[in-house]
């Protein structure tokens, strides 16, 4: 019997999704990094999808690049770097994301002790108000960026969507190129990254909308999940089950839908509220919200409903499906990104490739 919990990988859909993304991408000169994040820098996983011509390997944690050496392609650390890791930026990563002058002077001191010139774009905050220069400060931050001698220069970079939900579009979008212009022509330097954002930039692709500049995406969920994040849209030629959960039953009982007794908080510091439903069929599963988050998990058995969770237990109604179910069977899902995410990172569930 295979071991539950479990992530199923199918590394075949998976380099699928990725060639279309890669496809995509190219025809507007784009440059597409795979984030690796959501897979905690999996090397099966990367290798799969960086045999597609993905050349720019990205992750927020410096851990996974690490264990990512080995592979050829350049490193580029998303997250801004921790003073406490700025060693490890110098040793593992290509190019990181920046916005403050005094991580960027300590980059350079550290790259200057070894012997190394470190790349770095400089992000800037365009409205979604998460990581990045305002706009005020752009040029006065540039020039001080370039007296640093042991960092370079190569770009500039915004993040939208993930925090603010500001959508990235013609005019955002825009600054950034017209930013990147002017920079150019007042320092007399040339920017080879323009980093338009994350997966939530793909719709603008194929519609004449993305800036000419604009020649880099750092694509997570597009290529793992086949669907851009700004409207949620499916990308032609993807799939969206390359990652499915798998989860077994460990009770299954009929049982009132309502509890009985006074209603407290539970074990979150929430107040449950409950439909009653009568006396259904009740299976419990051994997952838990310590491995998944509830608002992106999709049962595939039609009629099956998400009732709720603990850390350990996962309850769903089984009352109207089709199959009949027993103790020891398994059960099937689709993800989200942020039950991928919480299950790739949880060491309780176990990953199987296909």
């Amino acid at each position: 019997m295979k071991k539950c919990p479990r992530i199923e990988v199918n590394l075949e859909k998976l380099k699928e999704n990725a060639k279309a993304l890669v496809n995509l991408c190219s025809k507007e000169d784009i440059r597409s990094a795979i984030v690796t994040k959501a897979f905690c820098g999996d090397k099966r996983i990367t290798k799969a999808i960086v045999e597609e011509g993905i050349d720019l390997i990205a992750d927020a944690r410096t851990e996974n690049l690490k264990n990512l050496a080995e592979f050829k392609e350049e490193k580029l650390l998303l997250r801004l770097p921790m003073m406490s890791e700025i060693s490890d930026v110098i040793d593992y990563v290509d190019i990181s994301l920046n916005s403050e002058i005094d991580t960027m002077r300590k980059l350079s001191e550290e790259a200057l002790k070894k012997d190394k010139i470190h790349k770095v774009v400089l992000m800037l905050d365009l409205g979604d108000l998460r990581e990045g220069i305002l706009e005020k400060d752009i040029f006065l931050t540039v020039e001080e960026i370039l007296k640093l001698k042991g960092i370079k220069l190569i770009g500039v970079g915004t993040n939208l969507t993930c925090f603010g939900a500001v959508i990235p579009d013609e005019v955002n979008l825009g600054k950034l190129q017209e930013y990147a212009e002017e920079i150019e022509e007042k320092f007399n330097i040339e920017l080879t990254l323009i980093s338009g954002g994350n997966s939530s930039s793909v719709y603008l692709l194929g519609q004449d909308k993305m800036p000419k500049r604009i020649n880099n995406l750092r694509l997570g969920e597009v290529i793992l999940l086949g669907n851009e994040t700004a409207y949620g849209e499916k990308i032609e030629n993807t799939h969206n089950d390359v990652f499915q959960l798998v989860a077994q039953i460990v009770e299954l009982k009929e049982k009132p839908s309502v509890p009985t007794g006074e209603i407290g908080k539970d074990a979150f510091g929430n107040v449950p509220t409950f439909e009653d439903r009568g006396i259904r069929k009740r299976a419990i599963l051994g997952v838990g919200k310590q491995d998944i988050m509830l608002d992106s998990l999709y049962p595939i058995e039609e009629n099956m409903i998400v009732l709720g969770s603990s850390s350990d237990h996962l309850i769903v109604d089984v009352t109207d499906c089709h199959r009949e179910y027993k103790i020891g069977d398994e059960i099937k899902f689709n993800m989200g990104y942020g039950t991928l995410l919480r299950s790739m990172t949880s060491k309780y569930v176990h990953k199987e490739y296909l």
